[in-house]
């Protein structure tokens, strides 16, 4: 099957069982809630296609994805982003997900929504929210911890430090490293491996391993989406943007 495409900024290809997922907002790859929806649509009509096995999310140009633009001016409702980032977690078949450059902030939680991660050595996760006075979302609350243990997770969240290369495959945050320009290919060999296993049986331990992960990321948003309401009001929310955008340290002032 080749090329089908899902809009101008998604495209989709099915070859040897794997879908090539590819998000095309390129270099920074920001999200909003309708970029997650696509995604999830396209997740959803995956799950019905039987020529594909295996997801492969990647997306086009120098970042994974540097997470939300809050410099952009434009606000979607949190509410609606969440909702369609839990359909992502119930989707059925595997996903491997290949990340370059930044995956930070949501973009961290995007990249920990798929089963496995192959990174490159310039990689950067970070969960920065609290760099910018704010509250984590996409779930993380739930994946991070899970992924790396919950006092590692703390660090991060606490933190909001980036990791890199060999710490990011020691600490869990990847499961394999690669060259940049071996990443594609090398995402794409771990998919087509997973899809020469019988599918059924791949769907069947994926479930018992993931239980019942997609409420749970549900519960976590809706607390997520209350505290990031809360703290987007205060004065150390906007400092943290302004920060973010002048390249400086924030001064916070805890109001």
């Amino acid at each position: 099957m080749g090329d089908t495409g899902t809009g101008e900024e998604l495209g989709l290809e099915i070859r040897e069982h794997v879908a090539v997922v590819e998000i095309q907002r390129p270099p920074a790859n920001h999200f909003d809630a309708g970029l997650i929806q696509a995604l999830a649509d396209t997740y959803q009509g995956l799950d019905a296609d039987p020529a594909c096995r295996v997801i492969l999310l990647c997306s086009e140009g120098k970042h994974f994805c540097a997470g939300a633009d809050f410099g952009g001016g434009r606000r979607d409702e949190p509410a609606d982003l969440y909702d369609e980032a839990v359909r992502m977690f119930a989707a059925e078949k595997p996903v491997v997900a290949a990340v370059q450059g930044a995956a930070v902030g949501g973009g961290l939680g995007l990249a920990l929504s798929a089963d496995l991660r192959v990174a490159s050595p310039e990689a950067r996760f970070s969960a920065n929210f609290a760099r910018l006075g704010f509250h984590q979302g996409f779930g993380l609350s739930v994946t991070l911890p899970e992924l790396i243990g919950k006092s590692a997770a703390m660090e991060l969240l606490y933190t909001g430090r980036r990791v890199k290369g060999e710490d990011a495959l020691a600490l869990g945050l990847c499961d394999r490293l690669v060259p940049l320009a071996e990443l594609r290919d090398a995402a794409f060999a771990l998919a087509r491996e997973i899809a020469k296993s019988a599918p059924l049986a791949v769907r069947s331990i994926r479930r018992t391993l993931r239980g019942d992960l997609a409420e749970r990321i549900r519960a976590a948003t809706t607390h997520e989406q209350a505290e990031q309401e809360r703290l987007r009001k205060t004065e150390d929310f906007r400092e943290g943007v302004r920060a973010m955008a002048e390249r400086r340290d924030p001064d916070f002032q805890e109001r």
